[in-house]
């Protein structure tokens, strides 16, 4: 007599058997699409780095893949983010982000730079992949030739459109930070509206600052002989000598 099949599998076999991709995984991003897109994915960067100097807490970077699923390296139907950020994990540099070797973390901020090809994609794939795949609670996108921006935060599962206030910004719930439009790049603002700086601006802003205190001492010096030679002069006009009262 046969022996009967087996009802239960070993769970240390079932393990066994898959084989995940690696984790250390190299980035396989398209080169970018212009100087002004390159040039505004490193200004985002350096700008959160630096906001955030102190913070050991999180990761932000631009146009590297985001691996995300165990049974293919890559979706071949999405590439990296032009700009993310992931909360809660290990501050250190990477090749890549693979979500299978993060806790299963996903970004919590997304920002795509549109361009004529990108654009159709980064407002409906991604846009759905970012909603129903990854859960980013923050997506926006910009276009650094027209200057469109256009933000989301997921309520219920789903993406819900920011209301811009009325200078046209748009508030991001996990960066605690606005972003807005300045002088032609895509910019971040601190909830008192003040412009968030690189070292080098906050250098020059220094630098401006005190070229202007010492611009008024230079003026209160020079109202001061002014106000002296007028004296002078009067004194000696009523026949005193300034030099004898001293």
């Amino acid at each position: 007599m046969s022996q009967p099949l087996a009802t239960t599998t070993n769970v240390k076999d079932v393990n066994e058997s898959i084989i995940f991709p690696p984790g250390d995984i190299y980035s396989d991003e398209p080169p970018l699409e212009s100087d002004l897109h390159r040039e505004q994915i490193d200004l985002l960067i350096r700008l959160i780095k630096w906001w955030w100097r102190d913070r050991q807490d999180f990761y932000a970077t631009g146009n590297l893949t985001v691996y995300f699923s165990p049974n293919q390296k890559k979706s071949e139907e999405f590439r990296g983010p032009d700009f993310f950020v992931v909360l809660n994990t290990e501050k250190k540099d990477r090749k890549s982000w693979v979500v299978w070797q993060e806790d299963g973390k996903y970004p919590n901020v997304i920002i795509e730079l549109l361009s004529n090809s990108t654009a159709s994609v980064d407002k409906g794939l991604k846009k759905q992949i970012y909603q129903n795949t990854f859960r980013t609670p923050d997506y926006f996108w910009f276009d650094p030739n027209n200057l469109e921006l256009q933000g989301f935060h997921i309520v219920d599962g789903q993406y819900q459109e920011l209301v811009p206030t009325e200078s046209g910004w748009l508030w991001s719930q996990q960066l605690g930070l606005f972003l807005a439009v300045y002088l032609g790049k895509l910019r971040f603002f601190t909830p008192d509206r003040q412009l968030v700086m690189l070292p080098e601006e906050e250098s020059n802003q220094q630098l401006q600052q005190t070229n202007q205190q010492l611009q008024q001492i230079n003026q209160e010096l020079e109202q001061e002989r002014e106000r002296s030679a007028i004296l002078t002069e009067r004194l000696r006009a009523a026949g005193i000598d300034p030099e004898q009262l001293f």
